[in-house]
């Protein structure tokens, strides 16, 4: 019946809310759940274990026609609580109210501390075989398909806050791969904040509302984020880009990515490269100006998210291409001058381009946002075969900090097996219990070494692509709170970047810095940050400016 009554067969509208079009009555004949929109789909059925399942992705959707409890049994009333007469107080033993009201009471788990504000999509990913000979992970084979889902998303705002707010964005893109998920999570802005991750409170606290009144929302133009800035000038690079259109994207579609650290590669021969990660838009990059940002905040908040769903729903699938910058995996690790472990530096791409090496395409829309975008657990150390960290110190406190972040999201240490977190490869980890065991786990000995289960699990042999820790060398040295002298140049990228814009771009910068700026209270503050601007104010370039594809916001690809 669900079916004859279908609009499936019609073109897809963006923002039509339903699968079929209403009728004015109310309907009053039973049928089963309509479908989701063409455009709309969930995870790929797999179970808690990372098998294949063989049910469709209507098996974890609502079933049947009836309104049930949640052991499913059929209830003929949801209006009325059960009362000792039509005006008597309610009774105890209403069930259905008990267990209505306390899933209604904990629909919400804590929010993300940041990047609470996302939006995401299914899609695939194809690798042109570029990248083979720098790395053994299999979905970076020639021809390899892989299915991702990506999350955008902004920083600093709460879930309710405006899509076009002034701000870095997430860009993070799981890979359910062959030989296990890797998750490549990074932003919008190729240098970052900080250059360790123990600062990463400190950034968060100064840009967040105010703790006394919990203003502002999502920006950060206010006292606590230029005190800090101002005081801690590693963060001045970072500073401008914000400052820059970059600040406040078009689109999702039209923005780029980056993994912002330097990550190791090992390929079939145990040669090791470094690299870092970039994702380029094919619709190319462009940007708002604050006036339509304005604009648009007022008029609808959720512009970015509707314009992500709404060109998925036309069949306007979003692209990009994966790109990497490669580098010799030298003992000192720089390049040019750089310290490639310094997050709050990039490599312009005149000294090295970026070699395109597989392309996404967005596809799908989630069937289900809190199920699907707001469960999705990303964590920077899902690494596969191929693929490793650096010692930069704000990776490495990446590494550990995720764990702990959806431990407390997620209720427990099963998320994982979350639909969504759920690899494509098969799991067999040895882990047991906790909140939401969603596995049935069988055998008698969860340990290495056993003989109870016959010795199962056993170690990847070297018929296996296994997981490689690589050996690279530590430098002989001593335990010291320190940071090498390298990380001391805090101005010299944020003035080159200033020197890539055009000169309306300039101004759109210094007129960002005066708004935010200006809504300091306090003088010092603005004195502050503003004598650090002029000292190392960067002198006009006579003649022809000289563009950076890599800093430069309007350039695409």
């Amino acid at each position: 019946m669900a079916d004859e009554r279908s609009d499936a067969n019609e073109p897809a509208i963006p923002g039509k809310p339903g699968s079929e079009t209403p009728t004015v009555a109310e309907p009053t004949e039973p049928h089963e759940p309509l479908p989701p929109k063409p455009s709309h789909r969930g995870p790929v059925p797999h179970t808690a274990t990372g098998a294949r399942s063989r049910d469709s992705q209507k098996a974890a959707a609502q079933q049947g026609a009836l309104l049930t409890t949640a052991t499913g049994v059929p209830l003929r009333e949801t209006d009325h609580s059960l009362k000792a007469g039509p005006r008597g107080p309610v009774l105890l033993q209403d069930h259905h109210l008990r267990e209505k009201i306390m899933h209604f009471d904990h629909e919400r788990i804590p929010e993300r501390v940041v990047h609470a504000r996302g939006a995401a999509a299914h899609g695939v990913f194809t690798s042109n075989g570029a990248a083979s000979a720098l790395t053994r992970a299999a979905f970076l084979a020639e021809g390899a398909t892989t299915p991702v889902f990506t999350r955008f998303s902004t920083v600093l705002g709460s879930r309710g806050s405006a899509d076009t707010v002034r701000d870095t964005r997430g860009f993070a893109v799981k890979f359910y791969t062959a030989e296990g998920n890797y998750d490549l999570v990074g932003n919008n802005i190729p240098v970052f904040f900080i250059q360790d991750a123990i600062k990463f409170p400190d950034v968060i606290h100064a840009g967040k509302p105010h703790p006394d009144v919990e203003i502002p929302q999502a920006q950060s133009a206010h006292d606590t984020f230029w005190d800090f800035v101002s005081l801690h000038t590693e963060g001045q690079h970072h500073a401008i880009w914000n400052m820059s259109d970059r600040g406040i994207p078009r689109s999702y579609r039209m923005m780029e990515g980056f993994g912002v650290h330097t990550f190791r590669l090992v390929n079939e021969a145990d040669e090791t490269t470094l690299v870092k990660f970039h994702w380029k838009p094919r619709l190319g990059v462009h940007s708002l100006t604050w006036e339509e940002a304005q604009l648009a905040a007022g008029v609808d908040p959720d512009f970015h998210r509707r314009d992500l769903a709404d060109a998925i729903a036309s069949g306007a699938y979003p692209e990009w291409d994966l790109g990497v910058q490669v580098f010799p995996d030298s003992a000192d690790q720089m390049f040019e001058g750089i310290d490639l472990l310094d997050s709050t530096k990039l490599v312009p791409e005149e000294l090295a381009p970026v070699q395109v090496i597989g392309t996404m395409v967005l596809n799908a829309n989630p069937n289900n946002y809190f199920a699907e975008t707001e469960q999705v657990a990303f964590h920077a150390g899902h690494f596969v075969p191929g693929i490793d960290a650096t010692d930069d110190p704000l990776l490495q406190g990446r590494l550990f900090s995720y764990l702990d972040t959806q431990l407390t999201r997620l209720g427990g240490p099963n998320f994982n097996q979350i639909p969504i977190n759920r690899p494509h490869a098969p799991v067999n980890d040895m882990l047991r219990d906790g909140f939401h065991q969603d596995a049935d786990h069988t055998g008698v000995a969860p340990y290495k070494p056993n003989s109870l289960d016959g010795g199962c699990p056993f170690m990847a042999g070297e018929d296996v692509s296994a997981f490689i820790d690589v050996p690279h060398p530590v430098e002989a040295s001593r335990k010291v709170r320190e940071a090498p002298a390298t990380y001391d140049d805090h101005f010299s990228q944020a003035r080159l970047f200033y020197l890539s814009l055009s000169e309306v771009e300039q101004a759109h910068v210094a007129q960002s810095y005066t708004f935010e700026l200006g809504k300091c209270y306090e003088p010092a503050i603005r004195e502050r940050q503003a004598p650090a601007a002029r000292e190392h104010r960067p002198r006009p370039l006579r003649g022809r400016r000289r563009r950076s594809r890599h800093a430069c916001p309007r350039s695409g690809r």
